[in-house]
């Protein structure tokens, strides 16, 4: 089997699950990954033959393609913010509206020197604001041990130096654990489970529920934790920036007015939806 045919095969087994466009981004992505070659390189050299270990790789990324496991925890790999981040599925894939949270307080923090990330996963939003604020000194928690393997192995990769916690912000965390930050960040849970059922069955198979779902008799419990934590813990002039669900936005703003956070901030992602907020300490 040479490149070329090897690039028809994928796709069309992908189309059994995917559309045509779809199953040739996906095709290339992982021809790719498997031979090294960039898509010029792979059109000048399309005759040439695949070697048996590349062909067995071929197989085994189709067969779980096909089982709708999600690109990125095929590859073990997903881009974030310009960085290869390493992903399993202890994490969640990081998203394009996450990325617009990290940048958000990239543009605005540049003189923060205390960044917590409170459900860190896959690091992505706390290692991209290392890179971005090398001078800041960033901590990030998860209830996960599993998870943090993860975010750990990642820091390294991208050779971030990061004060890495497991915690359960849904409990008490002793104050004194932590010192007092200029920013508090946070994409928590926050898709009703009711919701399960309208997403894709790659994401509903594979992605850890824990980091998606929340009950439906409490959806906004997070956000409440978030808010009882930085009224201890968010400095005078401190803020705090969320990643939401685009139905809750005013479920949380209330939350933070009731917490005493102050110049509450709604704001709309890249497709013009309320994804992310923004509230200063008392």
């Amino acid at each position: 089997m040479n490149i070329s045919e090897s690039y028809r095969y994928l796709r069309e087994a992908l189309t059994t699950i995917y559309d045509q466009r779809e199953a040739g981004n996906i095709s290339d992505i992982v021809v790719e990954k498997i031979t090294g070659l960039k898509r010029i390189d792979r059109l000048l050299m399309q005759d040439k033959d695949l070697t048996p270990p590349q062909i067995q790789l071929l197989h085994l990324y189709t067969e779980k393609l096909i089982g709708h496991e999600p690109l990125q925890y095929v590859l073990q790999e997903a881009w974030f913010y310009g960085m290869s981040l390493y992903v399993d599925r202890n994490v969640l894939i990081p998203r394009p509206e996450t990325e617009e949270l990290a940048e958000w307080i990239i543009t605005e923090q540049k003189n923060a020197k205390t960044i917590l990330d409170i459900g860190t996963g896959s690091g992505c939003i706390a290692i991209a604001i290392k890179k971005s604020l090398p001078s800041a000194e960033v901590w990030a928690i998860d209830i996960s041990h599993s998870a943090l393997i993860v975010a750990q192995k990642n820091a390294q990769i991208q050779k971030t130096e990061i004060n890495f916690r497991q915690a359960d912000i849904l409990q008490e965390i002793s104050e004194s654990s932590f010192p007092k930050f200029d920013i508090i960040v946070s994409n928590p849970p926050y898709i009703p489970a009711s919701g399960e059922k309208e997403m894709r069955k790659n994401v509903i198979q594979f992605e850890p529920h824990e980091a998606l779902f929340v009950s439906d008799d409490s959806p906004l419990k997070f956000y409440s934790s978030i808010a009882r934590f930085a009224t201890t813990n968010l400095k005078a002039n401190g803020e705090v920036y969320v990643e939401i669900h685009e139905d809750l936005a005013d479920g949380v703003k209330n939350i933070f007015t009731t917490a005493g956070l102050s110049n509450i901030f709604i704001r709309k992602d890249m497709q013009g939806k309320n994804r992310m907020i923004k509230a200063g300490g008392k």
